[in-house]
């Protein structure tokens, strides 16, 4: 890397993280409107945009954190998925009774998520494929409203930097929960605290691997209905369109991305390289089902990432190697272990961190100390799309370009029964990057 190319990384990289910090430094208190909730006096209405499995699961967790907490209103794209999930909820033993959602706040549509919020709900659960969150992100914004965002923030660079402004820009007293829920694991957050302090040293390497199936597997098109539109036929099969998904990497690889960036104490890579393709054939979806990225710090440190996503194959694994300058340690789903000067082993969660989430949420929310993860939710969905972005092109991409690519992958009209020409699957080198 050229020192021109290092200066100028460095400079947009202090230009993200001063127009990121001073936007979001001066929090204020919960003090005015609605939004001042005494602790076990007024309910909380909570709204959920999105009713797949992730943000069932996301509705029990608000219900379970906080015993004012109530469902009042539902929105997806699809009938089915709202009434699955609206069905379990209030068959749920311990909060079925906090689920009052009337017929006429159940939205079904590609606007439903507007209906949602503009239905008097205080917060929002953004559990949609993640190409809608930047859109839902700005909507639930505008409306003043507490969000929890599913991970990752956006699928494309534009959409990421645009949901960023927006909620920089939002009042200080509104919560913006991330859902990179690994940063309120219990073993997780104690490694790194301990890994911060110097516990093994500096941080020299992270390894990161997140080997598995894939999320939804694309039929082939015999399978498609005859007369169903381009639209649906896509967003039914969210995970293997790039506009949509973001490839697995952006949406669920992400989480490692993020314990990487969390191990780097959230500094900006300055660049990486990544090969990545397809073994299996993908019918008409355009996404990649391996990725491997090699991530480069200004110090010199480095971290490799291992994704894949094929069905049959024997060995998964979810695990984090961080190996610093006085030991080792492996960080797994629910445990991590060091070796070296100080061995240490966590002792087993009490609770999911999907849970210790939403309890952080709406615990800050009553005890008006607003929570805003915003900054480290783009850096660490950007730095995923910096390896999207080298495995795609076969470029070494650095944190300069990622920015100026303005990469723009959502459909400029999105009809529910248009038209959507699907791009073919991304090929290195051609195009080149820029």
């Amino acid at each position: 890397m050229s020192t021109e190319s290092k200066v100028g990384a460095r400079s947009t990289r202090r230009k993200f993280l001063r127009g990121a910090t001073a936007a979001g430094s001066t929090a204020a208190l919960l003090t005015t409107g609605n939004y001042a909730f005494a602790q076990g006096s007024e309910q909380i209405k909570v709204g959920l945009i999105g009713c797949g499995g992730r943000g069932s699961g996301a509705a029990v967790d608000a219900l379970q954190a906080d015993p004012g907490v109530v469902l009042t209103a539902m929105g997806d794209v699809f009938r089915a998925n709202l009434d699955r999930s609206l069905k379990a909820l209030q068959g749920h033993e311990q909060y079925g009774s906090r689920v009052r959602v009337p017929s006429a706040n159940q939205f079904v549509g590609l606007d439903a998520y507007q209906r949602v919020i503009d239905s008097g709900v205080d917060v929002v659960l953004l559990c949609t494929p993640p190409g809608f969150r930047p859109q839902h992100i700005q909507a639930a914004v505008a409306a003043g409203k507490h969000i929890f965002a599913e991970k990752p923030m956006g699928t494309d660079v534009a959409g990421v930097l645009s949901a960023l402004k927006a909620v920089s820009g939002a009042r200080k007293d509104r919560c913006f929960l991330s859902g990179f829920c690994y940063r309120y694991a219990e073993p997780h957050r104690a490694f790194y605290k301990r890994l911060h302090e110097g516990a093994i040293g500096p941080a020299r390497f992270v390894h990161a691997t997140y080997l598995t199936g894939p999320v939804k597997p694309m039929p082939p098109s015999s399978e498609r209905p005859s007369g169903m539109s381009d639209v649906e036929w896509q967003i039914r099969n969210w995970y293997n369109f790039v506009w949509l998904s973001g490839d697995g990497l952006i949406e669920q690889a992400c989480h490692s991305v993020d314990k990487i960036m969390w191990a780097m104490k959230d500094a900006l890579p300055v660049r990486c390289v990544a090969t990545g393709g397809r073994v299996h054939p993908n019918h008409e979806g355009n996404i990649y089902d391996h990725i491997d990225v090699f991530y480069e710090w200004a110090d010199g440190t480095r971290a490799t990432m291992a994704q894949r996503q094929i069905a049959g194959v024997s060995h998964n694994d979810n695990t984090d190697y961080v190996i610093g300058a006085k030991g080792t340690v492996i960080v797994r789903f629910a445990s991590a272990e060091m070796s070296g000067e100080t061995p240490w082993r966590t002792d087993p969660p009490k609770k999911t961190m999907y849970q210790l989430e939403h309890d952080a949420l709406f615990a800050a929310i009553r005890k008006n100390q607003p929570i805003r993860e915003h900054e480290k939710m783009a850096r660490s969905t950007l730095a995923g799309l910096m390896g999207r972005m080298a495995a795609y092109t076969g470029a070494a991409v650095t944190w300069d370009e990622l920015l100026k690519s303005g990469e723009d992958l959502f459909p400029k009209q999105l009809d529910w029964n248009g038209r959507l020409q699907i791009p073919p699957m991304a090929m290195p080198g051609k195009p080149p990057l820029g």
